[in-house]
């Protein structure tokens, strides 16, 4: 038979998880917003930074060009709202992290941690390798490639798309050695297995590349060999993450 004070516990917990989820996540919003509201004055040279790389590829006086009426005012405003984000990162983290962590044991903490961390660092610095890196080459590529006939004037509602497009993609595939090291610490497949798998990966990562990236044959450099070295990071640090972060009772077992 069902305890009603056991049930109306039950209720009164989950009623009180959801109260401090709404709270984390206001808090977070509240750091996003300030940041934003603070950063919107200079909304229009944020987006000028962002497109730098374009216009230094670009014909000398050469401008982009803006089809929709509030396009000017809107896609700024979105690049600021993505900027404000991810300087108010390490405080949506936080709000996530203590959310979570008083639910967790001792080792599944060393085990979120470091992984929250470290994805968040790694697809910040696949973002900044893009920007810094390959767009410069890409978009010399394609501005040589134009015929001569051609006024090169991108649309910026275009660009923002095509740059975010690279962002997630070389974002998301320097989370490499992340999912590497999750595999192995799940059980899921051994070093070894990942080792041996290892010409399939480099042809994967490649084919990858050919598909994200613009068809020349640096930019698809610049993307499958990070994917490379990092999944030989992940086959580094994925042994002693799993020796880290192993539970007592794993420990005993294994003793």
């Amino acid at each position: 038979m069902i305890n009603d004070d056991d049930t109306a516990g039950a209720g009164d917990t989950f009623i009180s998880h959801l109260v401090e989820l709404r709270n984390r996540v206001m808090r977070a919003s509240i750091a996003i917003i300030i940041v934003f509201l603070c950063l919107m004055p200079w909304a229009g040279n944020i987006y000028d930074l962002l497109a730098m790389p374009m216009m230094v590829a670009l014909p000398e006086g050469s401008k982009m060009i803006a089809t929709g009426v509030i396009t000017p005012f809107l896609i700024p405003v979105k690049v600021t709202l993505l900027l404000a984000f991810l300087i108010a990162l390490p405080v949506v983290l936080y709000q996530a992290w203590a959310f979570i962590a008083p639910g967790l044991y001792t080792h599944e903490k060393k085990l979120v941690a470091p992984l929250v961390v470290s994805s968040s660092l790694l697809f910040l610095a696949g973002v900044a390798f893009c920007y810094f890196f390959v767009f410069g080459m890409v978009f010399k590529f394609v501005n040589e490639f134009a015929p001569k006939s051609i006024n090169v004037a991108p649309d910026i509602e275009s660009y923002f798309g095509f740059v975010m497009t690279l962002f997630i993609a070389f974002g998301v595939t320097f989370e490499v050695p992340i999912v590497v090291i999750v595999l192995v610490r799940m059980g899921l497949v051994t070093v070894e297995k990942l080792k041996e798998v290892r010409p399939y990966v480099i042809v994967g990562a490649f084919v990858v590349a050919a598909v994200v990236t613009p068809p020349d044959v640096m930019s698809q450099l610049l993307l499958a060999i990070p994917i490379c070295l990092l999944y030989e990071v992940g086959l580094l640090i994925a042994p002693a993450f799993a020796r880290a972060t192993r539970a007592p009772e794993e420990v005993s077992d294994q003793a």
